[in-house]
């Protein structure tokens, strides 16, 4: 028998721009007009109910059309963990970048089925894995096995596959939690998420900090940790400033990417934390 997978916190999610499916559960739907949630008003001609008719914003509609009370359904959505496998995922500081996206993907789908939501999840490293493709789902305890599979994993290659995981989303408009440390370029990672403009997307941004630390000075090896290149650099404090200053623009180009599409990252860099994930959405 497998080990159970270590119990994880749940947190708590919204979507911001309504639920659109037609199945029941907690978020408030952009659609229906016999929910139990007040919506506002619009005319008799478009909700064609007349024991909903409210008589005071009727006397009160300037063009002298009924005014019909909506009220917002609750409807499920599906959530799905978009996973970066690449390379650079099994870097270990204070902890491994892997055990970080374990937690959260653990705790993503337990929140879901919490809620009533199904769970996905898609992995890709250089291309779209189909040993890691799981379609939305409302079974209970798959999260613990994606979490076990993911914490023996030995991540190879780049990221670039997260370019085809559109393909592999409901055509539903999902929360997508696209999960990675984003080393991709610039110029891939707008490709990526153009793909998924049609969903409610979250950059989940796994970092260490000790990974962005200058290195101490002195003769050091370097590895690029996706194509394990190795290079042997003499460190000075030029260098030490000009590491901060790349860090930096770094950092800067890729909250510019996130602007431009109008996302908010959720930046994980001190491990999967159950309140500071949900504290991004009251937040936001």
């Amino acid at each position: 028998m497998k080990p159970a997978a270590p119990a994880v916190r749940e947190f708590h999610y919204r979507v911001r721009h309504g639920a659109a499916g037609h199945v029941p559960g907690a978020h408030r739907s952009r659609r229906g007009e016999a929910g139990l949630e007040f919506r506002g008003h619009v005319p008799l001609t478009q909700a064609p109910d007349t024991r909903r008719i409210d008589v005071h914003a009727s006397l009160r509609d300037a063009f002298g059309q009924w005014q019909v009370r909506v009220f917002s359904e609750r409807k499920a959505v599906a959530v799905v963990v978009i996973a970066d496998l690449s390379a650079s995922m099994g870097y270990r500081g204070v902890r491994r970048k892997l055990d970080v996206l374990a937690d959260f993907t653990q705790a993503a789908a337990e929140s879901a089925w919490r809620a009533g939501d199904s769970f996905g999840f898609i992995g890709c490293d250089e291309r779209l894995r189909r040993d890691w493709l799981l379609p939305p789902t409302r079974r209970r305890g798959l999260g613990g096995l994606l979490a076990q599979r993911l914490r023996r994993l030995d991540p190879q290659g780049s990221a670039i596959g997260l370019a085809e995981a559109a393909r592999a989303l409901p055509h539903r408009r999902a929360l997508v939690f696209l999960v990675s440390d984003f080393h991709l370029p610039i110029a891939d990672l707008e490709t990526v998420l153009g793909g998924l403009a049609h969903h409610e997307v979250v950059p989940v941004m796994v970092w260490d900090r000790q990974e962005f630390d200058p290195p101490r000075n002195g003769l050091i090896q370097l590895a690029d940790p996706e194509s394990g290149e190795q290079t042997l650099v003499w460190v000075r404090p030029a260098l030490r400033e000009r590491w901060r200053a790349v860090q930096a623009g770094r950092r800067a180009a890729l909250q510019a990417l996130f602007h431009r599409h109008r996302l908010d990252p959720l930046v994980l860099d001190d491990g999967y934390r159950a309140d500071a994930v949900s504290a991004h959405f009251v937040q936001g």
